[in-house]
């Protein structure tokens, strides 16, 4: 029996049947297609999604993990890597493109993912992660409210977010501090052309930094090369939908509108 590897910093497992199965069918990948599960850890979710997709990939940084994956499930393919460093076009080349993803993610890295597979887009067709309800509850807020803010934006632009169900924090071992949800990020949909997204991604994050500041005040350290418009000078940035952004962005760097 392979010994299971050691919780690490920010790893929750899952323990309810359950509620695995209904990540495993929210992947909804058809038959064949390139699956890969990030951060499997124990590999709680690895079984049922092997026994529907026997080509899955599994992506996990931490060497015993690796060898207790390798040694239960010896079909896995399993790739030993940092997601945060993962080279998401040479993986798709190699396994199939676009990817489909699932994973439960570490509270701590969930952010820095995100963004990552929002910069490999190109490569993927859908996510399906498990995170922190606060954070998935920012995902798809809407403008003008608390929650709204870089992660809405950003992802709302690139993807289409929808919390699909969420889940009791009495399910994991250990138990956490926090609930958790599920969320699915679809990759096929139209996004933002004739705009930067390096540019996008810092007007964004430079209006949400000061967002209790008029966009006048908290825009002007961006040193952009043109003045920002009357119309969005008083405003604050939850005001803003995502749209609103991109036409921000196209202003203040390209001197439309």
């Amino acid at each position: 029996m392979p010994v299971r590897p050691k919780k690490r910093l920010g790893q929750h497992f899952l323990t309810d049947p359950n509620v695995i199965g209904k990540i495993v069918a929210a992947v909804g990948a058809p038959e064949g297609a390139p699956v890969v599960e990030i951060g499997p850890g124990e590999g709680a979710l690895t079984a049922p999604l092997l026994a529907r997709y026997p080509g899955l990939t599994a992506v996990e940084v931490d060497e015993e993990a690796v060898a207790h994956l390798r040694a239960r499930f010896p079909s896995l393919h399993v790739r030993h890597a940092d997601v945060l460093a993962l080279d998401w076009a040479a993986l798709a080349a190699e396994r199939g493109d676009p990817l489909w993803v699932v994973g439960n993610l570490p509270y701590y890295i969930t952010s820095p993912i995100l963004f990552g597979l929002l910069d490999a887009r190109e490569h993927l067709r859908r996510a399906v992660v498990m995170m922190q309800r606060e954070v998935a509850e920012r995902i798809v807020a809407a403008p003008g409210s608390k929650a709204y803010g870089i992660l809405s934006v950003q992802l709302q632009l690139f993807a289409r977010p929808e919390l699909l169900f969420r889940v009791s924090r009495h399910v994991f071992r250990p138990k956490p501090d926090v609930e958790s949800a599920v969320l699915a990020l679809d990759f096929d949909g139209p996004t933002p052309t004739g705009v930067d997204s390096d540019r996008l991604r810092r007007v964004v994050r430079t209006a949400f930094g000061q967002r209790r500041k008029m966009l006048r005040n908290s825009l002007a350290a961006l040193d952009a090369p043109h003045p920002l418009p009357d119309a969005y000078a008083t405003r604050r940035p939850e005001s803003l939908d995502p749209a609103a952004f991109v036409a921000l962005t196209r202003a203040l760097y390209d001197g439309d509108g």
